[in-house]
């Protein structure tokens, strides 16, 4: 066993009196030691139950023979940390897990693993720590939060909240409006319950293979969630007996397999970034291409918030994130010969699943879409790809023109929407909030749900180098690539310029010659960096551009 490298011979006597004044037993050390990452804390909803989930995981791996040990990854709730400074150290942990998690298991020398993530960026920088480190590993998220539920019986959820602020500003809702979103848009803990980033990359570890059924969709608060704990805290032991290992479950085939659910399900645009970084952690190159291709053949299933009205525990009941894998099979989209951590392939784990709610899963053969959730735009102003939640976009704003309106930044963009400066028709650019150029590439929940909340949303597009938070819907165009900082094309973009959008198309144009724009570079000067100490300064060194995952390099 690996951990035999800390607790065998006379030689680790030192390390084996470390281990003693921790509270072991010779008995227990004599049995695989599994470390139990839990990303549990008190400021990130989506992890105030994790205490309760590892509590579990470490009761099944005992059951099966094993030896509990957990340590902590840190985790930021996007939500809270919206609208401010705050937003730029979120992206950015996603490699400080990573790497913490590497130091934490190759310095104590674990025999396996249990990843107990829940939000957005936590969940990736598991996965990519499990896919660098490549000792058995398997993942058990906290689970989604329920539906809100308003006094006149209408569900609701976190994104109905964020536009409710932009319907005050529009005055189209009061003060005690924003109160009652305010008080029941989040009624439990969990992962926010539509699908967003976190609910998004739960189901994809589970599509990718780390995870047992449910992992994505079992909501926090059933105790089914717990049952599950308890099992993966004693699948990992028998992962640890067979040597099943991240790299044989995550392969080319699996990450295929994931993009396509991906579409399926309609995911939030951050899985661009995410999955292609974790992919670079296991050896395999996503590009961002692949992902046009994959849509054009594979049907959006599913509509969950923010694309509809229904949420992850109705997920849950039709089936799962197995549920809408069947479907894909009867299309041959998935290769299910996979290995999973059940220890049986993708096919063998899909035996007897049905789609157990047509209206929530709809069947391959009526779709919402015949295409996938997530489209790339490439041109002009996007020489290197930008993305788009197509299904969450208005139909009359998939083929837009109209002048660009453009801020150097967020918040002089949320300015001139909550004081009524955008019209309809405008495309709103959003500049300098990319990787580099941020730095930390910010989510713009709350541009774009001022947009919806204030009617615009079936009139005004948004573009930027910056993300969008899985709850942003409408014609919200990130990931702009190269960025602003690095000198790409929309560094060059100027107020009244008219912009072309052609989802279908999949292209994204400035209507300016490229004289102009060869006139304009000359005379740009990338502005200094708005953070120049810390670990933001060190991270706008390093990191990538949005295409490539925004990866450390």
């Amino acid at each position: 066993m690996l951990s035999d490298q800390v607790k065998i011979g006379v030689e680790r006597a030192p390390n084996r009196s470390l281990l003693y004044a921790l509270g072991y037993t010779d008995e227990e050390l004599q049995k695989p030691l599994i470390g139990v990452v839990s990303s549990y804390n008190e400021i990130v909803p989506g992890h105030m139950n994790l205490d309760k989930i590892a509590d579990a995981v470490k009761a099944g791996i005992r059951a099966a023979g094993g030896t509990p040990v957990m340590f902590p990854a840190i985790a930021v709730c996007d939500g809270i940390a919206m609208g401010h400074v705050g937003m730029k150290y979120s992206l950015v942990t996603r490699d400080l897990i990573a790497d913490s998690t590497e130091a934490m298991v190759i310095a104590h020398q674990f025999d396996g693993l249990v990843m107990i993530p829940n939000c957005d960026k936590n969940v990736p920088g598991l996965l990519m720590a499990a896919a660098r480190l490549n000792i058995p590993t398997i993942f058990c998220s906290g689970g989604p939060m329920l539906a809100g539920r308003l006094e006149d019986g209408r569900r609701t959820c976190l994104s109905h909240m964020f536009e409710a602020v932009g319907a005050y500003h529009a005055g189209t809702l009061d003060a005690d409006g924003v109160k009652e979103y305010e008080e029941n848009a989040c009624p439990t803990c969990g992962s926010c319950s539509g699908m967003y980033t976190a609910n998004s990359m739960n189901c994809l570890t589970e599509a990718i293979g780390m995870a047992l059924k449910g992992n994505g969709t079992i909501p926090a608060v059933w105790s089914a969630r717990l049952r599950l704990a308890k099992h993966t805290g004693m699948q990992i032991v028998e992962l640890v007996k067979k040597n099943i290992r991240p790299l044989d479950i995550m392969t080319p085939a699996a990450f295929h397999n994931a993009e396509t659910v991906d579409m399926a399900l309609g995911c939030s645009t951050n899985t661009m970034l995410h999955l292609p970084a974790i992919a670079h952690e296991a050896g395999v190159t996503i590009d961002l291409n692949q992902a046009n291709e994959i849509s054009s053949h594979t049907p959006n299933l599913c509509h969950l918030a923010p694309a509809g009205n229904t949420f992850m525990e109705d997920l849950e009941g039709a089936g799962g994130v197995p549920a809408v894998m069947k479907e894909l099979t009867k299309l041959n989209l998935l290769d299910t010969s996979c290995m999973t951590v059940t220890g049986k392939t993708l096919g063998e784990n899909l035996e007897g699943v049905r789609n157990r709610n047509p209206e929530i899963i709809r069947p391959i053969d009526n779709p919402f879409s015949k295409t996938g959730g997530i489209a790339v735009l490439k041109g002009n102003l996007a020489l290197d790809g930008c993305v788009v939640k197509q299904s969450a976009v208005a139909p009359e704003m998939m083929v837009h023109e109209g002048p660009a309106r453009v801020f150097d930044s967020e918040d002089d963009a949320i300015a001139a929407i909550y004081a009524r400066k955008i019209l309809p028709g405008d495309v709103v650019v959003i500049r300098y909030e990319g990787p580099k150029g941020g730095p930390g590439m910010r989510e713009m929940l709350n541009p774009t749900s001022a947009i919806c909340g204030m009617g615009l949303g079936e009139s005004v597009a948004l573009i930027t180098d910056g993300r969008f938070s899985g709850a942003t819907r409408g014609a919200s165009i990130g990931h702009v690539s190269p960025e602003a900082a690095a000198g790409g094309n929309i560094a060059l973009v100027e107020e009244g310029d008219l912009i072309s959008i052609d989802i279908p198309g999949c292209r994204i144009e400035l209507k300016v010659s490229d004289e102009e724009l060869e006139a304009r570079r000359r005379k740009w000067v990338c502005p200094p960096p708005r953070i120049q100490t810390g670990y933001l300064a060190r991270y706008a060194k390093l990191v990538s551009s949005a295409d490539k995952g925004a990866i450390l390099q």
